[in-house]
């Protein structure tokens, strides 16, 4: 059979003979490209091709390829890259050509990381575009905001920077994560998402569509959890819909391990083979399981092959699917790639610096000026207090920065002199089952209860990260002690891994003495008899070391003396995006943590000149704070310290605004394994109360008044439909404009996000929104000056899903029963900062369709 094929390759095509395959010829279609690859394979190579491990085809010269490479905000998992913000953080930009260009550079430093690896996969997982809908997700920072159309918009701006411009090849082929509904990780892979058609067409679906349909992404990946009862794997209409809003072909990878759960944790099918077959007929094109190991899988496929559970069409369309996507990025293209020869020498360049430091900039958030503290351009000598107050962290998604800049060493560089206090305490641990004290070697590679007195190796950094949650810094190695080594040691540059080892709950006894509890094996530290080297290893309390603890320095003192020696203070804290929240583990509250907060009063009760800036993963409720001056960021990378200082020093104005709500209470944020936003009054949308941020909240430095939005007075409900309609009006579409006038009326340039939001009137029959986000844009004020804003948008961004609308000819299946519906009568259009700071008001009317 291969023999004809390659002789039928080499006939005439057109007007010219080919002398090589058709799959690498440039000139020919896409599907006829990958359809003569496929028939040039046979079917047990054709079924391997479904694995992520996909084996080199030799006597072709396909190498070998498998799907996934991390790239969330920047490369990761493969050593030295840019680490860009935390999408919440390029979300909080509010500007798309800025992520866009953030994802140009993750996508050119993966064709760097290929150039040196050919293994390295051109199939990039992100961006994840689930709706942050509940900030106590434990992936809160993967995802962009809680308005689903937000979401999408931010989504394709990254994905259209990884696919790049080129009509023909991919810099890199996009996979949306996670399809569909996916917003906790306690028992992720066994909860199941209840979603009444309305919320799956309001809330969820939107996010994904923009991006697909735009040519923007190329694959999706399902999710763990289950969509009303049914595993997101195996649910065939969700994937067809999602297939269906784009003109490419669009494949689909599992998540890690998820083939499995069918059988396992999920129990919805009786064994492997039916399983495989399950997801294959449901649309998934590439298995994700038992990591580089593929025979479980091709077994697996073959028995449902033979048992007549899958045909090879079935898996024909499978790999067709793949060998696109292959195809797409210029594997066979040869010197035809227009991307071939970025090399190693892409990484880290210096636009890619000079990038990361404007996003993290443009991503910083002055939620609160009270008191006017804000900027310090005036201060000579700063004080940087915290536990963040030095430290650049990363979070499992982010790959090894080339450097990392910390908010201390960038007020160093800034003001005149910074001192920077973390807030730990510095204690020494004597065990009492030998009286000798804790020591650690200057490499850390030994630590033991061996010193009678106590000097510099004797001493620990205790930082409180919340709830317990405990990290040692040894002072003679200045690295963390670890319970992942036995014995044990104290090496660790980060808290970090998919189990963290890093991490310890002390058991405080009645006598003072303390026990550590070494939260990533869930065992005591003990001493052994006679060496004294410690170990992570006691399974009971009653086994476990008892160490004094002697406070050699207290965190606290040194806040206070340092921020009382300071013209202003910086207080640093949040969260580590390893430890209370990430993924596999949502956050236990959402509270910042109480040992944070004492730092706060510390330095503010030293020094009233004091901004508590909250590097973090996700919104705090701050109702035990009670600070005048706020200020947010991300987790944002290499540059964080610079972009922070940036702001706070004056020398940027601050140009971030919330892509998501700070909840006032906990109850606000609602019920995180209840879906239903509407029903719960949850997310900006749906909420009756104010939160302490708002959706779209930001300061500037200046003043602006809104003096007036105009409007049309009136616009025909358009005809019933199942398109999500995002931001920009397709050409299809009607269009309502709007004009908001602003005036600067402070001293100083501004950088307004003006907002245009759709409140709905009373007496509409089918359940509304509260509020929507309609239009956006920003624009610059000088001191003084006037600006007339023009907005538009499609009054198909009005509509509510009706269970009872029928479409002519529409698909017979229950993901169309009903359609979105545009309700007519009367609506106000206002405009403002943010969602709940609307000062100007339109009256604007809905007729019935004609």
């Amino acid at each position: 059979m291969n023999e004809t094929l390659t002789d039928a390759a080499a006939q005439p095509i057109g007007d010219h003979r080919v002398d090589e395959p058709v799959f690498r010829q440039v000139d020919q279609p896409l599907a006829v490209r990958a359809r003569d690859l496929l028939d040039r394979l046979t079917p047990d190579e054709r079924i391997a091709m479904l694995h992520q491990a996909a084996p080199a085809i030799e006597r072709l010269g396909v190498p070998a390829w498998h799907t996934g490479c991390e790239a969330l905000h920047g490369v990761a998992w493969l050593g030295r890259a840019t680490v860009f913000p935390q999408p919440v953080g390029l979300a909080a930009t509010w500007d798309t050509e800025l992520v866009r260009q953030v994802g140009e550079v993750a996508a050119v430093e993966v064709r760097a990381k290929r150039a040196e690896n050919p293994m390295v996969s051109l199939n990039v997982w992100a961006p994840v575009v689930n709706t942050l809908r509940h900030p106590a997700w434990g992936r809160n920072e993967e995802g962009y905001s809680e308005d689903p159309h937000v979401t999408a918009q931010f989504g394709t701006a990254y994905s259209r920077g990884l696919r790049g411009e080129h009509p023909r090849v991919w810099r890199t082929v996009p996979a949306l994560k996670h399809f569909l509904a996916y917003n906790n990780e306690t028992d992720r892979s066994t909860t199941s998402s209840e979603m009444s058609l309305r919320t799956l067409h309001e809330e969820e679906l939107p996010a994904f569509r923009e991006a697909l349909e735009a040519g923007a992404a190329g694959g999706i990946m399902l999710a763990y959890n289950q969509v009303n009862g049914v595993p997101a794997h195996t649910q065939p209409e969700l994937v067809a819909e999602a297939r269906s809003w784009s003109d490419e072909s669009i494949a689909v990878v599992s998540d890690a391990g998820a083939p499995t759960f069918l059988v396992t944790t999920q129990r919805a099918q009786p064994d492997h083979v039916h399983a495989a077959a399950a997801l294959v007929r449901s649309g998934l094109d590439s298995f994700t399981d038992n990591e580089a190991d593929a025979e479980p899988t091709i077994g697996y496929l073959r028995e449902a092959l033979a048992a007549g559970l899958l045909t090879t069409d079935d898996i024909d369309r499978a790999v067709v699917r793949l060998l696109e996507l292959r195809i797409r990025t210029g594997e066979f293209d040869g010197a035809d790639d227009p991307y071939a020869g970025i090399g190693v020498e892409a990484i880290d360049a210096p636009e890619a610096r000079a990038l990361a430091r404007e996003t993290v900039a443009r991503s910083v958030v002055v939620l609160r000026n009270d008191d006017g503290v804000l900027p310090l351009s005036d201060a000579g000598r700063v004080a940087v207090v915290g536990p963040l107050a030095d430290l650049v962290l990363t979070d499992w998604y982010a790959g090894t920065p080339p450097y990392a800049v910390g908010i201390g060493a960038a007020a160093a560089e800034r003001f005149g002199e910074a001192e920077v206090v973390t807030g730990a305490d510095t204690v020494a641990l004597r065990a009492a089952s030998n009286g000798r004290y804790v020591v650690a070697a200057a490499d850390g590679a030994v630590v033991e209860a061996s010193a009678d007195t106590v000097g510099e190796e004797a001493l620990f950094d205790v930082t409180d990260w919340g709830d317990g949650i405990l990290t040692l810094r040894s002072h003679a190695s200045g690295l963390l002690l670890t319970g992942g080594a036995w014995p044990m040691r104290a090496d660790a540059a980060r808290v970090g891994g998919w189990v963290v080892q890093e991490s310890f709950r002390r058991h405080l006894h009645a006598d003072g003495s303390w026990s550590l509890l070494h939260l990533g094996s869930g065992r005591w530290v003990r001493t052994f008899r006679d060496s004294g080297l410690l170990a992570a290893e006691a399974v009971t309390l009653e086994n476990a070391e008892r160490f004094g603890v002697r406070v050699v320095r207290s965190g606290a003192s040194a806040v206070a003396d340092a921020a009382a020696r300071a013209d202003a203070v910086i207080v640093a804290v949040g969260n580590d995006p390893h430890l209370a929240g990430r993924e596999t583990e949502d956050r236990p509250h959402l509270r910042l943590p109480a040992a944070a907060a004492e730092v706060w009063r510390v330095a503010r009760d030293a020094n009233p000149r004091a901004v508590l800036t909250v590097v973090s993963s996700y919104p705090y409720v701050l109702d035990d704070t009670d600070a005048a001056t706020v200020v947010w960021s991300s987790h944002g990378g290499q540059e964080l310290g610079h972009g922070v200082i940036d702001v706070l020093a004056g020398d940027r104005e601050p140009y971030g605004r919330l892509s998501q709500s700070w909840p006032a209470t906990e109850e606000q944020a609602g019920d995180l394994f209840d879906y239903d936003t509407l029903r719960q009054g949850a997310t900006y949308r749906h909420q009756a109360d104010a939160p302490t941020f708002a959706f779209g909240h930001g300061l500037t430095y200046s003043s602006v008044a809104y003096e007036s939005v105009t409007a049309d007075a009136a616009t025909a409900a358009p005809a019933p439909t199942h398109r999500h309609a995002g931001f920009a009006p397709r050409a299809d579409e009607a269009v309502v404009r709007a004009v908001v006038r602003v005036r600067n009326t402070g001293d100083r340039d501004a950088e307004e996000l003006v907002q245009l939001y759709a409140l709905p009137g009373q007496g509409f029959a089918l359940p509304t929104p509260r509020r929507v986000l309609v239009a956006y844009r920003r624009v610059r004020l000088a001191p003084g000056e006037t600006a007339d804003v023009e907005l538009s948008f499609s009054p198909d961004r009005l509509a509510v899903w009706d269970d009872d609308a029928r479409l002519p000819g529409a698909v017979d299946d229950w993901l169309h029963a009903g359609a979105l519906r545009v309700q007519h009568g009367s609506y106000v259009l206002a405009a403002g900062r943010s969602a709940w700071d609307l000062p100007v008001r339109a009256a604007f009317e809905v007729t019935a369709a004609s």
